[in-house]
């Protein structure tokens, strides 16, 4: 029987894209209410008169950090569309991710700041310094390779928090050998966002002469475009892969650790039960000879276990209490 199913993963991709665009443009105009309210706040810090180029690329970058936890909405949002799952209530599942991944989004925001700051500054001072010293051009290139690798792992980071509920040193181990791992998948969500951005700008050099048209066009890819559609053609290269094998692999963990209690438990002693020895062998109990007065605490043979003395002392005179009720 014929399969409805596109053969072709791309085309999935695209036919899943348009079906769930109306989504995708709702989930952007949330996510774009904290972008025009952060992105007023770092640029007027920034605008600050006398201050150095370098220090207001800082402080408008710093929009990342408290911008991120919103991402974390964007991922839910979009994971959900790529899974296939059609009962999607946007605003409420956005909202959800953000509180619910707040501080861990926060986290993450800071460590992507510190990278894209690392990155940026490291690829630009060797990129400075091949004019006087070509031997520069190889830690220049080391510095973009781990850039796409930071980048790489940033693809799994956020659709990793939002799904499981994970350490976040497992997280990040986990996403750094998934950039590793899965270079495939990795460069096809890199070429994805490539093609965002040709889009993007394809539109604003169409508006070229006109700033008006510019700031409009600008306003409006921000707003219910980039954010939204990046984060859905991410989450289709990579999210089902990641899914499964984090899936795969807790399950492998809880198999391991279960041999293990099993193993331990093995080999463990048993318990001394005196309640269950006593109640089985309350004659021989009695009749058992025991010298109380003797010295030491020394394990005496009974009923094939060697007892403690005063234990079977105890047990004795319980025994003979019991009698006497």
């Amino acid at each position: 029987m014929a399969s409805d199913r596109p053969t072709l993963p791309i085309t999935r991709v695209f036919i899943n894209f348009f079906h769930s665009f109306p989504k995708l443009v709702i989930t952007n105009l949330l996510f774009a209410v904290p972008l025009a309210v952060f992105s007023g706040i770092f640029y007027a810090l920034s605008s600050i008169s006398g201050m150095p180029a370098a220090a207001a690329m800082f402080i408008r970058l710093l929009i990342i950090i408290p911008l991120f936890p919103f991402y974390a909405g964007v991922t839910q949002v979009t994971a959900h569309l790529v899974m296939g799952e059609t009962e999607i209530k946007v605003t409420r599942d956005f909202f959800t991710a953000v509180k619910e991944n707040f501080k861990r989004f926060l986290a993450h925001g800071a460590v992507f700041y510190t990278a894209v700051i690392f990155s940026y500054f490291s690829i630009s001072f060797y990129a400075t310094m091949i004019g006087e010293n070509p031997v520069m051009f190889a830690p220049m290139i080391i510095s973009i390779i781990v850039a796409v690798f930071v980048l790489f792992m940033f693809f799994y980071i956020p659709p990793m928090t939002v799904t499981f509920d994970l350490p976040m040193k497992t997280i990040y181990k986990n996403s750094l050998l998934m950039s590793f791992g899965e270079l495939v998948k990795n460069f096809i969500a890199l070429f994805a966002i490539f093609l965002v951005f040709i889009f993007s700008s394809t539109l604003l050099f169409a508006c070229m002469g006109n700033v008006t048209a510019i700031i409009i066009v600008t306003i409006l890819l921000a707003a219910a475009f980039v954010p939204a559609v990046t984060s859905f053609f991410i989450n289709s290269a990579v999210y089902e892969r990641m899914y499964y094998m984090v899936i795969d692999n807790t399950a492998e963990i809880r198999n391991i650790e279960n041999k293990i209690e099993e193993t331990r438990q093995k080999k463990e002693p048993k318990k001394f039960d005196s309640d269950s020895v006593k109640d089985e062998f309350s004659e021989k109990l009695k009749n058992f000879e025991i010298d109380e007065n003797a010295d030491g605490d020394e394990y005496l043979f009974f009923e094939g276990r060697m007892i403690k003395r005063s234990v079977l002392i105890r047990m004795k005179n319980e025994v003979l209490e019991s009698e006497l009720k």
